[in-house]
């Protein structure tokens, strides 16, 4: 195991290395974002509006509202990397890794924008009637050939693997190992409590699954930033020069005590931009299959609520984690145990109980850290079921449901080093026929966006005036009509 641990951790280092993910990555967000003429900016008030106070397109296609396909993708998305992840990401590549995060992010709500909006253009229906979508189709409806056939097949035997790892076991563990330490709960007890709960919730479906999203992850959400903010504002002097090292250590690297070698630029970007995209799975393709089930009026109306997640995920919890670590200076301290730096498994819940009284900064952490782990728990089932029903058919959902409940008992007591490291390397074997299948369309994307936004650039039109404004445009009468025949 120790062998295989060190392989996967090779090949991850290559997969997620300045020559292959991280240009492809940064580089596709920066022509999409060119292409959509920077999207991002200048339609996320609308976006925000349409996505939080409107919610849903009342009398249209799909199985859930806007906002419960928005909180499903958020609940995989927001979990131990906003915690454990921004902490990795500060504590080896130092507080400049927060502000490569922060590009990833910003580029990265383009490419959550176009993947959503081919997951709603290009979705399908299954026999059970249920809207099906995300790259394992899109990349193939969009590239109508035997190279489009290859990456849709290929994101879906990816994502099915990656489910087990980064959307089941390490979740589990994470889940199982924190209520152990907190409360001396048996891991075998959380393990088989966790596995019940999963199966009940999965059972419903992609109904059942948005409606328990839709009211634990903004919760969770507020739940957590509110003691971050706090903290905070406690430590409001220290802010400005948090702020000022992560921008300087962004472009000089930085160095830190208790034996820490000091981080290069590349380090620091490395561990930015695969943190950040561990933390918001923009360009990964995973939130699209969310996104495929939404009932909207026009792929744009989705594209742009989706987009908000990596927005929400990154600028704002995984900023009040990076900056509670760096204004308490825990991301410095020496672990009086070893004479090193702290661990990063345990950075983020130094810096909360350095933040807050008593034993608040504690509870807070354990709580945060488990609500957000059982949510992606969730969201990435729903995820590989898609993904197995491209593969094999809907006849493979129950099974899969059952197996993915037991490996969630199977995650929660085992050690899993070997399981990250494997988690790494699918997540990015996800991201590259994703992106790829990005570039090709995004002419396509560009084009479908601005003739939609032409004519309801505040998203305030409703489903006639939409049909009025677009009958005509082939993009459109191809959705239509596919939306029809299924």
């Amino acid at each position: 195991m120790d062998e295989l641990e060190s392989i996967l951790g090779e090949i991850g280092s290559i997969i997620w290395g300045p020559y292959l993910l991280i240009p492809l990555l940064l580089g596709t967000g920066i022509i999409l974002t060119i292409r959509l003429g920077g999207i991002q900016l200048v339609r996320l008030g609308a976006a925000l509006r349409l996505g939080f106070l409107k919610r849903r397109d009342d009398g249209t296609d799909g199985d859930i509202s806007q906002f419960q396909a928005l909180t499903t993708a958020m609940a995989a998305t927001v979990g131990t990397g906003n915690i454990v992840g921004v902490a990795t990401a500060i504590a080896v590549g130092g507080p400049g890794a927060l502000f490569w995060m922060w590009v990833t992010a910003l580029l990265g709500m383009a490419s959550k924008y176009s993947e959503a909006f081919l997951a709603v253009r290009y979705r399908v229906t299954d026999a059970a009637n249920e809207k099906s979508g995300g790259p394992q189709y899109y990349l193939e409806r969009g590239i109508p050939n035997a190279f489009g056939k290859v990456l849709a097949l290929s994101f879906a035997i990816f994502a099915v693997c990656a489910c087990f790892g980064i959307g089941n076991m390490t979740q589990g563990n994470s889940i199982a190992s924190n209520l152990d330490r907190s409360f001396a709960i048996p891991t075998w007890t959380t393990g088989a409590v966790l596995a019940g709960m999963t199966l009940l919730v999965l059972v419903g479906g992609i109904k059942s699954i948005g409606r328990v999203t839709a009211g634990l992850v903004p919760a969770m959400i507020v739940f957590y930033v509110a003691g971050a903010l706090y903290i905070l504002f406690v430590n409001i002097t220290s802010v400005p020069a948090a702020l000022a090292e992560v921008f300087s250590s962004a472009f000089t690297g930085s160095s830190a005590v208790g034996g820490f070698v000091g981080s290069t630029i590349m380090i620091a970007v490395q561990f930015g931009v695969a943190r950040g995209i561990f933390s918001n799975e923009s360009g990964m393709g995973s939130a699209a299959i969310a996104a495929a089930s939404a009932k909207t009026a026009h792929p744009v109306r989705q594209g742009l609520v989706s987009m908000t997640q990596t927005f929400i995920d990154t600028i704002i919890v995984v900023s009040c984690t990076g900056l509670v670590i760096i204004t308490t200076g825990v991301w410095n301290e020496v672990d009086p145990a070893t004479g090193t730096q702290i661990s990063a498994a345990i950075m983020t819940g130094e810096a909360f109980s350095h933040g807050l009284p008593g034993e608040w900064g504690h509870w807070i952490v354990t709580v945060g850290l488990v609500l957000f782990a059982y949510s992606t728990i969730l969201g990435w089932a729903y995820y590989g079921e898609r993904n197995v029903e491209r593969l094999v058919g809907r006849g493979g959902v129950v099974p899969f449901r059952i197996l993915f409940s037991l490996v969630v008992f199977i995650g929660c007591t085992v050690q899993l080093g070997v399981v990250w490291n494997f988690s790494d390397v699918m997540n990015g074997l996800m991201a590259i026929p994703n992106l790829i299948g990005l570039l090709i369309m995004s002419g396509l994307i560009a084009r479908e966006t601005r003739l939609y936004l032409k004519h309801d650039p505040k998203l305030e039109a409703d489903r006639e005036q939409i049909e009025a404004f677009m009958r005509g445009d082939k993009g459109w009468e191809e959705w239509k009509e596919s939306e029809r025949s299924a």
